[in-house]
C-alpha cells in the first residue's frame, strides 16, 4: 500500500481538516478519521509552533452533524461547531436504505434522494464560512442515469451542476458507472476511483494457490460498459480478457429497462482458468450469475466476482443457490456503501476495506498536494503480487 511518508506533503494545509460524516455513513467517517488522528500524531510535533500548522494535531477530525426531521417528513441540517475556515471533506452513502424516519406517523426507509437532500442541508448549514468544500460520495447520486434516450431526465448532471452552484469545489466518487458525467461540470475537481487494487488484495489474502499468468487466469468483462475495467486488470496482472455483450429486447421495458434475451461471448478459451469478473455494482445480481453460469459450461475453474457496489437488491437467496451449486466461489464488493449483516455472514463474500484509501486522499489534498500517485494502483498491484509469489504478507 502507498504509504503516508511516500507521499510530497510539503504543502502548507488549504485549511483545519474537518470531517463530516453524515448518517448512514459514520462507520466509514470513524475509521477514516482513525487513520488521520494516528498519522498526525505521528508527524505533528513537528509544525507544532508553526502556526499556519494551527489545529493540524487534533484527537478527532470528526464534526458533528445532524438533520432532524419534523413530523410532516420536513428536515433541517444543523452543524455542532464553527467551520469558519475549514477545509471540510463531506462523507455519504446514498445507498444506505436502513435508515429510518417518521413520516406522519409511517415509518419511512430513507432512499437516494433523502440521503441527497440531507448532503444538500448540511452544505446550506456550513453556509459559506468555509475554506473549502469537498464531497466524498462513494455511489455517485443517480449515476445509472447517466445519458439521455428520447425524453429523459438527466439526472446526475443536474445533481452535479447544482452541488458546484452550492459552493462544492471537489467531488470524490468510485467507479462512477459512467465517467464521463463529469462534462457536466468541466471546470471543478471530479474524481473517480477504481478499487482494483482492494479487490486483487482481497483475492490474495483469501486464496493461497492463485496463479496470476495468463494460463492460469483471466479476466471477465461481464457487459460493454464494464470493458475498461476488465481491460486495466488484464494489463497490469498480463491476463488475457474475454467479455460477454448483452442481447436485449428493446421493444419492451421492464423494471425500467430493456430485459436481456442472451450473453453472448467473446475471448479466448477460459476452460482451466480461474476467472475474475469486474464491473462497477451487483444490482439484483442475474447478469452476473448468467455470466458465471455460461462460464462454468465453458470449463472455467473458479470464479470470482468483484464489484465496487453490492447492491443485491433482490437479496441473497439466488447467490447462496449459486455457491453451494459451485457456479461461483467468492464475491468481493467494497465497505463503501451499506452492508448488512446477512451480507457479512456469508462464507463467499469477501469485503474490501477501503477506509485507508480514502484517509489517504483526503490527508493528501487537504495538503493541497497530487492524488495521482494515489489513483494510479498498478505499482502497488505489482508490489503486492510479488510479496505473495513470495509467499511474505500483503501490506494493508
Amino acid at each position: 500500500m502507498l504509504r503516508r511518508s511516500e507521499r510530497n506533503l510539503d504543502n502548507i494545509p488549504v485549511g483545519a481538516l474537518g470531517v463530516i460524516a453524515l448518517d448512514g455513513c459514520q462507520e466509514m467517517g470513524k475509521k477514516v478519521d482513525d487513520y488521520l488522528v494516528k498519522w498526525r500524531h505521528e508527524e505533528g510535533h513537528k509544525y507544532k509552533d508553526n502556526i499556519v500548522f494551527n489545529g493540524y494535531e487534533k484527537d478527532t477530525y470528526l464534526i458533528g452533524a445532524k438533520v432532524p426531521r419534523f413530523g410532516s417528513g420536513e428536515a433541517k441540517g444543523i452543524i455542532a461547531e464553527s467551520v469558519r475556515g475549514k477545509d471540510l471533506y463531506l462523507m455519504v452513502d446514498v445507498c444506505n436504505y436502513s435508515l429510518t424516519y417518521s413520516l406522519s406517523g409511517h415509518i419511512n426507509h430513507m432512499s437516494p434522494d433523502d440521503h441527497y437532500q440531507n448532503l444538500k442541508r448540511i452544505i446550506a448549514a456550513v453556509g459559506g464560512k468555509a475554506r473549502r468544500i469537498n464531497v466524498i460520495m462513494p455511489f455517485l447520486y443517480e449515476s445509472r442515469q447517466h445519458k439521455r434516450s428520447s425524453r429523459e431526465s438527466l439526472d446526475c448532471a443536474l445533481a452535479l451542476q447544482e452541488l458546484v452552484r452550492m459552493g462544492v469545489d471537489n467531488i470524490i466518487t468510485f467507479d462512477a458507472h459512467d465517467p464521463r458525467v463529469q462534462n457536466a461540470i468541466p471546470l471543478s475537481g471530479f474524481e473517480t476511483v477504481r478499487p482494483t487494487y482492494q479487490f486483487v488484495k482481497g483475492l490474495i489474502m483469501n486464496y493461497s494457490d492463485l496463479q496470476f499468468d495468463s494460463q492460469h487466469m483471466m479476466a471477465i468483462s461481464p457487459d460493454e460498459g464494464a470493458t475498461e475495467r476488465a481491460v486495466y486488470l488484464a494489463s497490469v496482472l498480463n491476463l488475457d480478457m474475454g467479455m460477454f455483450y448483452k442481447r436485449r429486447d428493446y421493444t419492451r421495458v421492464v423494471g425500467g429497462r430493456n430485459p436481456i434475451i442472451a450473453h453472448e461471448f467473446l475471448g479466448a478459451s477460459v476452460e482451466g482458468k480461474d476467472v475474475i469478473i469486474l464491473d462497477d455494482m451487483i444490482s439484483s445480481g442475474d447478469s452476473i450469475l448468467d455470466v458465471a453460469r455460461q462460464l462454468k459450461q465453458r470449463k472455467a475453474k473458479r470464479i470470482f466476482a468483484a464489484a465496487t457496489f453490492g447492491l443485491f437488491t433482490n437479496g441473497l437467496d439466488k447467490f447462496d443457490k449459486a455457491y453451494e451449486e459451485g457456479i461461483i466461489d467468492s464475491i468481493l464488493t467494497t465497505n463503501l456503501i451499506y452492508q448488512t449483516p446477512e451480507l457479512l455472514s456469508k462464507p463467499y463474500y469477501i469485503s474490501c476495506d477501503m477506509s485507508k484509501y480514502i484517509a489517504l486522499m483526503v490527508d493528501t489534498l487537504n495538503h493541497d498536494g497530487s492524488i495521482s500517485s494515489i489513483l494510479d494502483p498498478s505499482e502497488r498491484i505489482q508490489h503486492a503480487l510479488k510479496n505473495y509469489q513470495l509467499g511474505k504478507e500483503v501490506e494493508e
